[in-house]
């Protein structure tokens, strides 16, 4: 039996018992136990050796039983406030009772919470998001650190489809209206998807759009929008200051801000490539819970399968697209891919 004494017990169940049983004199027990002759006669008058619960037997409180079930019954239904029913009960029932002694009753009741009796209300079940087709792309920049090899920092131009969510980056030295321009020509040759609308923030990189004042729109002079107008493709701008407008590549930017957190890179080439390679292990590798468990390459192609026209020509995977040299591969298996030549994989 495990028991647990008090660091200062000068007796055990052990030795009060050999207490009650000796026949030698109390005093003679008491300097042998080095307790007091009191104590020797207290457990020679028992038969239990062990120490008793502590509990009192009778709670010391103001309210009566019937008191005590008037109070928990108006805390359940008028959700009376622990100051207000004090109130209450000292008006009509005890006007001796106390907030701790009441607050004591009311926990030892179970009803102690007030928030735990307030009626739960339903809560509205989470709408499904709006389902878009492929060629919704949303686009920003992000900025990147300064290398130790590098005079300047760069930056890192990001595309994202909203339907599959497959991703194409592109690293500019300048962030401007040229270098956007390049990033979508580049783009508008990498995705295989149809492009019909373009997402941007009100960078002027993208748009000309409040340069003067928060009413003017943008005048389309811009190369970023005379670019789209060559490509058939409607260029929608966010609202200012709304970054979360354009929430789904601000939640791909957090995923490239946490693989620089946690890679240390020694020149800007290392950086470009690490990001280069994250990018193909996304599109290809990383299942997406928004795509049911799907890879965002093996979402496009299901779209392919079911909605061709939406294509201007066909997905496909790039072997080797983590070494350096596959560029021409993968140019040839491009050429090869527009033909019909490459199977589904």
């Amino acid at each position: 039996m495990m028991i647990a004494l008090h660091k200062n017990a000068r007796t055990t169940p052990a030795t009060r018992a050999e207490m009650a049983a000796s026949t030698e004199t109390a005093a003679t027990l008491a300097l042998r136990f080095g307790v007091s002759e009191g104590t020797v006669y207290k457990w020679k008058g028992r038969d239990s050796f062990h120490d008793a619960s502590h509990t009192p037997h009778k709670l010391q409180t103001t309210l009566t039983p019937a008191q005590e079930q008037i109070v928990v019954e108006l805390r359940k239904t008028l959700l009376l406030p622990l100051d207000d029913l004090l109130a209450v009960t000292r008006e009509f029932l005890c006007p001796q009772a106390t907030r701790s002694g009441l607050d004591r009753c009311l926990r030892r009741h179970g009803v102690g919470n007030l928030n735990a009796l307030r009626p739960k209300e339903p809560t509205e079940p989470h709408k499904a998001f709006k389902s878009y087709e492929p060629g919704f792309i949303h686009i920003d920049v992000k900025y990147l650190p300064q290398m130790p090899d590098e005079t300047s920092r760069r930056y890192l131009f990001v595309a994202i489809d909203r339907a599959t969510r497959w991703v194409f980056v592109q690293i500019k030295s300048h962030k401007t209206a040229a270098a956007a321009r390049a990033f979508l020509n580049a783009l508008h040759k990498a995705c295989p998807i149809k492009m019909q609308k373009i997402l941007t923030d009100n960078g002027k990189e993208f748009t000309d759009r409040l340069f003067a004042s928060r009413e003017r729109q943008a005048t389309g002079n811009h190369e970023f929008d005379q670019l789209c107008q060559a490509l058939n493709i409607e260029h929608r701008l966010t609202k200012p200051r709304t970054p979360r407008t354009n929430g789904m590549v601000e939640r791909f930017n957090g995923r490239i801000a946490d693989v620089l957190k946690t890679h240390r890179f020694t020149s800007g080439e290392d950086l470009e490539q690490t990001l280069m390679r994250y990018v193909a292990l996304y599109n290809h590798q990383l299942p997406q819970s928004a795509l049911k468990s799907k890879t965002p390459m093996r979402a496009m192609k299901d779209w392919y399968a079911s909605h061709p026209h939406l294509f201007i020509k066909r997905p496909y995977d790039h072997p080797g697209c983590d070494k350096p040299n596959s560029a021409a591969q993968g140019a040839n298996q491009q050429r090869a891919a527009d033909r019909g030549d490459i199977e589904h994989q």
